[in-house]
């Protein structure tokens, strides 16, 4: 098992929900041997760790210091002319035949639209999508990187126009194949505002010469509803999640690039 694995699966039990599910098992299995405080220990801080992480103060509190990271950088890059613009993989969910014949739009899908965007802009003349797939199943579209293609290409984007980097499966490889790429050129790199911040942390491990073009951003709390804002939710629940997961890769993942 190498580290990033190792790191992902660290997470995963780490964090809800599947560390309620491990807390509440813990907690059976220290009971079953009559260690009857450690198991109710267990379970109540499986329990405590949920609740606390969907609440939206505290997703807030992990969440907007990435935006806002995203945000000062995104300040800080030139508006044009860059060699290509980088659609990091994340966006859409490829296809999957027989189960799932066209690709599907995620959360994140908003980083291909605002590709699409800086394209007609004049921000570069060519826009490089990169994203495997997880599955080897082959088809059309099956890949994220054809995924986005195709999207682009409904968005108006003209097909000679646009590249795919169709082997990555992580945000490490996505960067070390467009480096390949391009060589010493400047790239105009597109992800989720959450996801910025370690993207050109790795940019910047790997040689890559970018500028950050961040979108798909949580809203911040004053445009929330006052009592939204103090409601547990499972979208403050996911948010948390994605946040921590963000700093965890960003302090232990130090592989090679």
């Amino acid at each position: 098992m190498d580290s990033f694995t190792g790191l992902k699966l660290l997470t995963q039990f780490a964090l809800p929900p599947a560390s309620l599910a491990v807390g509440v098992v813990g907690g059976v299995l220290l009971a079953i041997v009559g260690l009857r405080w450690l198991a109710k220990l267990a379970v109540a801080l499986a329990i405590g760790q949920t609740l606390v992480m969907s609440l939206p103060p505290v997703s807030d509190a992990l969440l907007m210091p990435l935006q806002g990271e995203a945000r000062a950088a995104a300040a800080q890059a030139p508006a044009c002319c860059y060699e290509a613009i980088v659609v990091l993989g994340g966006g859409l969910t490829p296809a999957a035949p027989p189960f799932l014949m066209e690709p599907d739009l995620s959360d994140a899908a908003d980083r291909v639209w605002y590709a699409a965007q800086l394209f007609r802009r004049g921000v570069a003349p060519r826009i490089i999508v990169s994203g495997g797939s997880l599955v080897p199943i082959s088809g059309p579209a099956t890949t994220e990187a054809e995924a986005m293609r195709r999207f682009l290409m409904d968005l108006g984007v003209p097909s000679e126009a646009i590249i795919s980097e169709d082997k990555a499966l992580n945000t490490i490889e996505n960067i070390r194949n467009v480096r390949q790429m391009v060589g010493e050129g400047r790239v105009a790199l597109v992800t989720s505002g959450y996801h910025m911040l370690r993207a050109l942390q790795l940019a910047h491990r790997a040689g890559l010469s970018v500028g950050a073009f961040p979108t798909d951003w949580r809203l911040p709390p004053q445009l929330r509803s006052s009592w939204e804002n103090w409601m547990p939710s499972i979208a403050a629940l996911a948010w948390s999640s994605t946040a921590l997961r963000e700093h965890a890769a960003m302090l232990l993942d130090r592989r090679k690039l």
